[in-house]
């Protein structure tokens, strides 16, 4: 098995939310791992100046009718959510929190991402929210873990900053961001150049 795959995204973002259906799936035939990497999107915008996509005339309008197709497309449940984009800090904590008690297995955290997407995006809950993320969280985990106690741990704290710090040195600045082999991916309409890069070794 070579090296693991690396997604970094925000857990407000709704690419990330397709990435995160269906990028395990791809690679998976190829004998590969996908590590996640929760990030706030918002502190590397601040960086590269850019701005939501949500934000920007006409292209917030393309977003939604793309987001809708899409997710026709995939065949998943989508709507957006109210509010929205929102923070995550505590979802990324959480994930972190959850995968640090684990000894660095990701297999619940993973879990945990997945259906936090699903409350935000299907669901419409508002994941900014500590009960609601902590509601996920004690889904995951079978209720041993606390998500106050978690969030606020020094330790996970300074995992997620470290986290933004050490995506923008490897050059991501958007939401859903691949690193296969070094090689940058960008959005969730590149599985198709994922699925060769794997299959060829490159191009």
């Amino acid at each position: 098995m070579s090296d693991p795959i690396d997604f970094y995204f925000d857990f407000s973002s709704p690419y990330g939310y397709f990435a995160a259906q269906g990028l395990e799936k791809v690679v998976a035939p190829f004998d590969r791992i996908v590590r996640w990497h929760p990030i706030l999107i918002g502190v590397v915008m601040q960086k590269t100046g850019a701005e939501p996509l949500a934000n920007v005339p006409m292209k917030g309008d393309y977003m939604a009718r793309d987001c809708e197709r899409l997710a026709r497309f995939m065949d998943v449940p989508w709507q957006i959510p109210e509010p929205f984009p929102v923070s995550t800090v505590t979802a990324a904590r959480a994930f972190y929190g959850l995968e640090q008690k684990d000894g660095g297995d990701q297999t619940r955290a993973v879990a945990f991402a997945k259906q936090v997407y699903r409350a935000y995006f299907a669901a419409g809950q508002n994941i900014s929210d500590t009960s609601v993320v902590g509601e996920v969280l004690t889904s995951v985990s079978g209720g041993d873990t606390n998500i106050e106690h978690m969030v606020s741990d020094p330790s996970v704290k300074a995992r997620l900053r470290a986290e933004i710090e050490t995506s923008m040195e490897r050059g991501v600045f958007g939401s859903p961001f691949v690193l296969v082999d070094d090689e940058p991916f960008w959005g969730a309409d590149r599985f198709w150049m994922i699925k060769r890069w794997l299959k060829r070794g490159g191009w």
